[in-house]
């Protein structure tokens, strides 16, 4: 037999399926294909899409350095969606008052009237998902995905999981979302 058939034992001892990382990968990965499937039928746009629109009517991502820095991809790939999402109405650029090199992002109120939508799909998925977990599950849940992006040394990471401790109590909503 070949060397390229029997990997090396720390290949072979590895168990993918044990793996938090590849199962966090999957995770995250079915859960996009899932909401991807829906935004698109129901919507017309993709889960990026959706998600761009949805961080805009909540206040976040204001500008397109936001967005790329949030999703961790370059100024380039963030334009072209931010084209595609102008080019359907959706959105608006708008050059700071303060600051005329900024230029923020701003719904249109097709954009606002589309992210209303989009909680309800986010729910939906997530639901399916976390069929058969008890309320206490998901916090459970919840608060160890927040002890690992307070791990990862990331303050954009930590931010997020401090102010999602400190309205931990006080969101509307079942818990399973």
């Amino acid at each position: 037999m070949s060397d390229a058939l029997n990997p090396p034992p720390r290949i072979a001892d590895y168990q993918l399926g044990e793996s938090v990382g590849y199962l966090m990968s999957r995770v995250r990965s079915t859960m996009w294909n899932m909401v991807t499937q829906h935004t698109t039928a129901e919507l017309g746009i993709t889960s990026t899409q959706a998600s761009i629109v949805f961080m805009l009517a909540s206040g976040q991502g204001l500008t397109a350095a936001d967005l790329a820095r949030e999703y961790g991809i370059d100024a380039s790939a963030v334009t072209r969606l931010i084209d595609r999402l102008e080019k359907r109405g959706l959105l608006s650029r708008v050059r700071s008052e303060e600051d005329r090199r900024v230029v923020r992002l701003g719904l249109t109120p097709e954009g606002f009237a589309l992210a209303e939508k989009i909680p309800a799909i986010f729910i939906r998925v997530m639901d399916k998902l976390l069929m058969g977990f008890t309320p206490e599950e998901v916090g459970f849940l919840k608060s160890m995905l927040r002890r690992v992006l307070m791990n990862s040394g990331d303050p954009g990471c930590a931010t997020l999981a401090n102010s999602a401790l400190a309205s931990a109590g006080k969101q509307p909503g079942s818990p399973l979302r």
